[in-house]
């Protein structure tokens, strides 16, 4: 190996230890109930969100959203305790008349350069409860259960650029559609590792909310 070629193969392990290292972190717990080549049904166990709302267009939103929740977690609260980073990261359009209909075609997405309001949520870790929780001193920022639910999921890699989840988003609801499964909520994008993390190293989920398990009754 050459003098080179040594600095750089040296930093490509690193960056593959940091992408590791970013999945290793606390996730919400689940059991999967069936699979598919497209999708996996995963039954959750509720846990809870910190969460606000963001207006931008695709590419900034998230930045704005990261730097208010994140600040909560780093202490930013009436204890001015600092919590661990969680996984996933969740976003969806904050604007509910957007939900789609299994059956229904879905118009083009929105461009990544077009204003809009999206809803970002950190999870939080699952040793606290609603009264253990400190109290956010930013007013954007609120506090809120997710129940317990069963949500088809479609895992991917690759940037978090719109055109990407709009790809896969759109697989998961036609697999979906195929297999005569109804959603009970709109897609929401899952982010699983930290922004440095190489492309080709990134886990990223389209989430989905299902009717129940009656409908896996055909082996789905």
């Amino acid at each position: 190996m050459t003098k080179r070629s040594k600095p750089l193969a040296l930093s490509f392990v690193a960056l593959i230890l940091i992408g590791a290292n970013a999945m290793a972190i606390e996730e919400p717990q689940f059991e999967i109930l069936a699979s598919t080549d497209d999708y996996e049904v995963r039954r959750y166990d509720s846990y809870i969100v910190a969460e606000t709302d963001v207006e931008g267009t695709y590419k900034n939103a998230g930045n704005k959203a990261f730097r208010i929740l994140a600040g909560y977690i780093f202490g930013d609260n009436r204890a001015s305790e600092k919590m661990a980073m969680t996984a996933p990261v969740e976003s969806r359009p904050a604007d509910e008349s957007i939900k789609m209909k299994m059956t229904a075609p879905v118009a083009s997405s929105p461009s990544e350069d077009e204003a809009g309001s999206y809803t970002y949520s950190f999870v939080m870790e699952k040793k606290y409860s609603l009264e253990t929780l400190p109290v956010p001193n930013d007013p954007r920022v609120r506090i809120r259960v997710i129940p317990e639910r069963t949500v088809a999921v479609h895992r991917y890699s690759g940037s978090w650029s719109e055109s990407n989840y709009a790809k896969h988003e759109r697989l998961l609801l036609d697999a979906l559609a195929d297999d005569g499964i109804s959603a009970r909520s709109a897609p929401v994008s899952a982010r699983y590792n930290a922004p440095f993390t190489p492309w080709f190293m990134r886990r990223n989920e389209v989430m989905v909310e299902i009717e129940g398990d009656s409908q896996l009754a055909s082996g789905k």
